[in-house]
C-alpha cells in the first residue's frame, strides 16, 4: 500500500490528485445522467474542438498568474486578431498561411504593447489589460464596422480540421490510432529514463512493478481516448486544434519546469525582490509573460474563427474569465509563484466537461453560468479554507512536488522556490543562476 501512494506522484498523499479526481468524477457522473453520450466518439471530439482555444488561453494565463499579474484582455485580443486575419484573407488578398503568421505579429506586437507598460512603466497589468481590453474591443468593432467577416476554407483547418485518412480501411483513423500508440511508447521511455536518471542519483527506485502499473494504466487510458477520436463518424479523428494544443502542453510544460526563464517566472511571482536580489531581472520577466499572453490569444482566437468560418463582433466575450477560472480550478495561487501548465489544463477540462455535460441535458444558459461559478468559488474555497486550518492543502499538494519525485509536503517553513510550488519566500541564488 504504500508503494501504490507512489503510483502517480511520490510518495504523497492521494488527495493531490483532487482536481483531476474531480475531473473522472465529473465525467463518470454525466456519463450516467446523459445515458452514455458523454464519452461517445462525437462529443469527445466536439469537447476538444469547441473549448481548445480556451485552454490554450489557460497555458499562456497560468504563467501571467503564476508571474503575480492578471491579463483582462485576452478576449479582446483574440477578436482584435480574429478581425485583422479575416479582413486579410478577404480584402488584402493574404494566402491563408500568411494570414496565420500575421496574425501571430499582431499579437506579438500588442502583447510587446502591454509588456512595456507593465514590465518598463510600472502599470499594474490589471489596469494595463483592463485598459487593453476596451481598446482592442473597440479596434475589432471598428476595423471590421461590426460585421462578420467570413474566412477561406484552406484557412478553416486549424479550428475544424482533422488527422486525414491513410492507407487500408480498418474501421478507424490510422494516423489517430498511431498517435497514440506513440504516446505510449513515449511513456515508456519517460518512465525508463526516470528509473535511470533516480538510479545514478542514488535516489531510491520505485519496484519495477510499480513502473509497469503504471505505464499500463497511462497506456490505457490513452489508448482508450485514441479509439474513441478515430471512431467518430466518417471524415473525423483527431482534431487539428487538439494536436495545436497538445504541442503548446508540451512546450510549455518544457520552458515552465526545465528552463531559465521558467524557474525565474516563478521566482518573481513567488518573492519578486528577493528573486531580484539573486540575479533576475524581473522586468524582463513580466515583459515575457506579458508578450506571450498576447501571442497565445491572437492563435486562439484564430482558432476559434478558424472553426466558427468567420471573424464577428461579439468574438472572445468573456473568454478571459473561462480562462482565469480554468488556471485557479487547475491549483494556481492567487498570490502568484504556484501553479502548473498541466493542473490548468485539468481545470479548463473540468469547466469543459461540466459545460458540455449540462448542454447535452438542456440546461439552460444562465443556470449553467451559476453552476460554473459556483464550482470556482467552492474548488478554491475549500482549499484556501483547508490551509487556514492547518489541514492538507490540495493544491498545495498538487504543485508542491519536487523534480526528484520527492513526497509532497504541507511544510509552511519550507522557504525555497521550486517550479509549481512551494512557499517562495526566499529565492536559492544558485538554482536562479543556473
Amino acid at each position: 500500500m504504500r508503494d501504490l501512494k507512489n503510483l502517480f506522484g511520490g510518495g504523497g498523499s492521494l488527495k493531490q490528485f483532487g482536481i483531476l479526481g474531480a475531473l473522472v468524477v465529473i465525467i463518470l457522473i454525466f456519463q450516467i445522467w446523459t445515458g452514455g453520450k458523454t464519452l461517445q466518439p462525437g462529443n469527445i471530439i466536439n469537447i476538444v474542438q469547441q473549448y481548445s482555444y480556451i485552454l490554450i488561453l489557460a497555458i499562456g494565463m497560468v504563467m501571467v498568474i503564476i508571474a503575480g499579474h492578471i491579463d483582462l484582455s485576452v478576449g479582446s485580443v483574440a477578436a482584435f486578431t480574429g478581425i485583422i486575419v479575416a479582413l486579410a484573407m478577404k480584402d488584402w488578398n493574404f494566402p491563408w498561411w500568411a494570414a496565420i503568421i500575421l496574425g501571430l505579429v499582431v499579437g506579438a506586437l500588442i502583447g510587446t504593447w502591454h509588456g512595456f507598460w507593465v514590465a518598463y512603466i510600472g502599470v499594474p497589468a490589471f489596469i494595463v489589460t483592463l485598459a487593453g481590453m476596451l481598446i482592442w474591443r473597440g479596434g475589432n468593432q471598428l476595423i471590421g464596422d461590426s460585421a462578420t467577416v467570413p474566412v477561406e476554407a484552406g484557412f478553416q483547418v486549424i479550428g475544424k480540421g482533422y488527422l486525414p485518412e491513410v492507407g487500408p480501411n480498418f474501421g478507424v483513423n490510422n494516423l489517430t490510432m498511431l498517435l497514440g500508440f506513440l504516446v505510449v511508447l513515449v511513456l515508456i521511455g519517460l518512465e525508463v529514463r526516470g528509473r535511470r536518471t533516480r538510479k545514478v542519483m542514488g535516489a531510491a527506485a520505485d519496484p519495477v512493478w510499480l513502473s509497469v502499473l503504471r505505464v499500463v494504466i497511462l497506456g490505457g487510458v490513452v489508448l482508450v481516448a485514441a479509439y474513441l477520436f478515430a471512431t467518430g463518424r466518417v471524415g473525423t479523428s483527431f482534431p487539428v486544434s487538439g494536436i495545436i494544443l497538445a504541442a503548446l502542453v508540451i512546450g510549455y510544460s518544457f520552458l515552465t519546469n526545465n528552463t531559465i526563464i521558467g524557474r525565474h517566472i516563478y521566482a518573481v511571482g513567488g518573492n519578486k525582490h528577493a528573486a531580484e536580489l539573486s540575479g533576475v531581472n524581473s522586468k524582463r520577466v513580466n515583459f515575457f509573460v506579458m508578450m506571450n499572453m498576447s501571442v497565445l490569444a491572437a492563435l486562439a482566437g484564430m482558432i476559434f474563427v478558424a472553426r466558427s468560418q468567420a471573424s464577428g463582433p461579439f468574438d472572445g466575450v468573456g473568454w478571459e474569465l473561462d480562462a482565469i477560472a480554468a488556471v485557479f480550478i487547475g491549483g494556481a495561487a492567487v498570490s502568484g509563484g504556484i501553479g502548473t501548465v498541466a493542473g490548468s489544463i485539468i481545470g479548463g477540462l473540468v469547466m469543459a466537461v461540466l459545460s458540455n455535460g449540462l448542454a447535452l441535458k438542456g440546461i439552460q444558459s444562465d443556470l449553467v453560468q451559476i453552476i460554473k461559478g459556483l464550482v470556482l468559488l467552492i474548488a478554491v474555497g475549500v482549499d484556501v479554507y483547508n490551509k487556514t486550518q492547518g489541514r492538507p492543502s490540495i493544491i498545495g499538494l498538487m504543485t508542491n512536488r519536487n523534480k526528484s519525485g520527492a513526497a509532497p509536503t504541507n511544510d509552511s517553513t519550507s522557504n525555497e522556490v521550486t517550479p509549481g510550488g512551494g512557499t517562495p519566500d526566499t529565492v536559492v541564488p544558485g538554482d536562479l543562476r543556473k
